[in-house]
């Protein structure tokens, strides 16, 4: 006899792949009936049109097939009542399913890396995308925002196909490379562009923090159009402790540009964690490296912006430029996936080990400490 017991921490197993938590916390197993080696679960689906059915279904069979004695698995996909989506809101938000954005929460932890450059084609969405696959593959949970309403490429750097899933008010969103993803992309028909003006922006980018279900989050990326316009105020405004990133070639007029996306930290009140120079050099068959943008813009950039800032601005690393690098976003795969050992993977996962070690700073948060 297949004993319930073992079918249940079975199905303990199987996560969510976009509430990242296991089926049987999240209350989608209603029924379990075992008659001999067969065993029928009814699962309960958050939505009718989940995107995801086939791979609940799949897990939930490969899960449960595994337990000795076990010779057949039926999985029965329902949908949640309201009832029952109410309860699942508020279990994932809280009491009530509170709204607004979590991150400015009273005792968050989550560290919040606003990706940002002077002028665009520096490549700031391809090492955002990298720095959050490099964190993820180390077991960190992180989550990115295609806050680059006009230009949106993070969907396609990451192979993302699938929309978000809508829960009543609450979004969903997609999960590649165990990286939660939102994006004005994936509201979009084919390649439409988005011809929104500022109150629009703000408002669009104040719905991805609050109504997007991240959870709880170790790291957070937002990838920000270039320059220092509406996007930039409205992240400094809508996450006043978000950190700044600027990515620059070695150009000295990108690094110049760059600097201007920096030096608003100073009016926004925001930290300038540092400075990541990318394309730095083309290494040629021979080992000779190519420097076709110039040299030295990312740590001149670096030395300014620590003269403006009053604190120290690190160089964080160069990434050279390489071809693997331009396939692997044409090919929505992140280069620091797998065990490629390129030297722009290397740079990118010790970017990311360093910005992952940095500790969180508990200055004005309250500890949950009462005395005795």
């Amino acid at each position: 006899m297949v004993a319930r017991e073992d079918v249940d921490a079975a199905l303990a197993t199987v996560i969510d792949p976009e509430l990242r938590k296991p089926i049987t916390e999240l209350g989608m197993v209603s029924n379990t009936m075992i008659d001999g080696g067969v065993v029928t679960i009814d699962v309960l689906l958050t939505i009718s049109g989940c995107p995801l059915r086939e791979t609940i279904t799949r897990d939930v069979d490969a899960a449960v097939g595994a337990l000795p004695g076990v010779t057949n698995v039926e999985v029965r996909l329902g949908v949640m009542t309201q009832e029952q989506r109410d309860r699942l809101k508020e279990q994932l938000r809280g009491p009530g399913g509170q709204k607004g954005i979590p991150f400015n929460a009273e005792g968050s932890l989550t560290r919040i890396y606003a990706v940002a450059s002077g002028k665009g084609g520096v490549g700031k969405s391809s090492v955002t995308v990298n720095l959050a696959a490099a964190m993820a593959a180390e077991g960190l949970r992180v989550g990115i925002v295609d806050a680059d309403v006009y230009g949106f490429s993070v969907p396609s750097l990451m192979g993302i196909t699938q929309p978000p899933t809508r829960v009543d008010e609450m979004i969903l969103p997609p999960v590649a490379y165990d990286v939660k993803v939102i994006s004005i992309g994936m509201f979009v028909s084919g390649n439409q562009p988005v011809a929104w003006r500022g109150p629009m922006l703000h408002r669009a980018l104040e719905q991805f923090l609050s109504d997007v279900h991240f959870g709880d989050l170790d790291v957070l990326f937002l990838d920000l159009p270039p320059g220092t316009g509406d996007i930039a105020i409205s992240v400094a405004q809508l996450l006043p402790s978000s950190e700044l990133l600027i990515v620059t070639t070695p150009q000295t007029a990108a690094a110049d540009v760059a600097e201007r996306a920096g030096t608003i930290a100073n009016q926004t009140g925001q930290k300038v964690s540092g400075v990541i120079e990318n394309m730095s050099w083309l290494e040629l068959p021979g080992g000779e490296r190519m420097e076709l943008f110039g040299k030295g813009g990312g740590l001149a950039l670096a030395g300014r912006l620590t003269a403006a800032m009053g604190y120290p601005v690190p160089l964080l690393g160069s990434v050279p430029l390489e071809i693997a690098l331009r396939e692997g976003g044409d090919s929505g795969s992140p280069i620091v996936d797998g065990t490629g050992e390129s030297a722009a993977a290397r740079v990118l996962r010790d970017i990311a080990g360093t910005l992952a070690r940095r500790p969180r700073g508990l200055n004005n948060l309250r500890l949950k400490v009462t005395p005795t």
